[in-house]
């Protein structure tokens, strides 16, 4: 079980909306941690956080820890956007949504880092990495290299 207190997560994501249903998720990200809810009953993640299991509608969810691995399903660039730590858009910054490896659907998006945009392109295989902005985690992906 975790130690970080609610009072640290709220303090760490000050604009972030934290609830009873995504507070693990949030936890996970303290602790570079990427937690995402499984069904207990039928095996089903699910992405976002929800308290009910969208397959079987059971109520026995748990945050539980996925591999980080995936390929960009969906690419971005952005030109424009709210201001961000590092975050340039004289140069296009790529937002990538990642189907993760643990199960067809699950999604979850991000940007790629330390590669250059013109090898960022669907279908590439990603794995997970962690960049903090505003003085805390956030989960980012890398390109997997490949011989």
């Amino acid at each position: 079980m975790s130690t970080i207190s609610d009072n640290e997560l709220l303090d760490a994501f000050p604009d972030t909306l934290i609830n009873h249903d995504n507070k693990e998720f949030y936890r996970g990200w303290m602790e570079h941690r990427l937690l995402l809810n499984r069904c207990d009953d039928c095996g089903r993640w699910h992405h976002p956080p929800r308290p009910i299991c969208p397959d079987c509608w059971s109520r026995n969810v748990a945050p539980t820890e996925v591999s980080g691995e995936g390929t960009i399903y969906l690419l971005i660039k952005l030109h424009q956007g709210a201001p961000a730590p590092d975050v340039d858009y004289s140069h296009p910054h790529p937002v990538a949504t990642v189907e993760l490896a643990e199960q067809a659907g699950l999604r979850l998006t991000s940007t790629v880092i330390n590669s250059a945009l013109d090898d960022i392109r669907v279908g590439a295989p990603v794995r997970l990495a962690w960049i903090e902005r505003w003085g805390a985690p956030y989960p980012v992906f890398e390109l997997c290299v490949t011989d």
